[in-house]
């Protein structure tokens, strides 16, 4: 087996508690901004040529894997104000059936850390000689023998 290699490693951001640490001053108390801090700080992604680990957790820790030749296809979303400060949301699909999707939100640079998880699933299922495939929707004959341009 080879050595995995990392490729990237990031956590969220922490403006999407920003609305929470203004709250904190104003309306709620501070431990619960300090609460929403910390699970943002205890949430990191790791990238390697092989998978997709994320690890959660400040008391309990919980580290999911996902081998990227399961990545069937990526989504970059970004609100306007994720794009006035450079952050967007990475969702990948995916073939796994117990997480069938997984949303990296709140990311610095998510346009390049798509495209470098696009690359990356794709060179891994060559690898690994995986093929997904694709089924209904297609222009073919239906089985009742009528052309789809009919």
């Amino acid at each position: 087996m080879t050595d995995e290699r990392t490729e990237w490693t990031g956590t969220p951001s922490q403006m999407q508690n920003l609305g929470w640490f203004i709250a904190s001053v104003l309306i709620i108390p501070l431990p619960f901004a300090i609460w929403r801090w910390l699970v943002v700080r205890n949430t990191v992604y790791t990238l390697t040529d092989q998978r997709l680990s994320i690890r959660r957790g400040v008391f309990n820790r919980l580290t999911e894997d996902l081998e990227l030749y399961r990545v069937r296809d990526t989504r970059l979303e970004q609100t306007f104000f994720e794009r006035m400060f450079g952050l967007g949301e990475v969702v990948l699909f995916t073939t796994d059936a117990s997480t069938p999707e997984i949303h990296l939100p709140w990311l610095k640079d998510a346009g390049p850390l798509r495209e470098k998880i696009r690359r990356l699933s794709e060179a891994r299922r060559d690898a690994k000689r995986v093929r997904t495939l694709e089924s209904g929707g297609g222009l073919g004959p239906d089985p009742g023998g009528h052309d789809a341009l009919d």
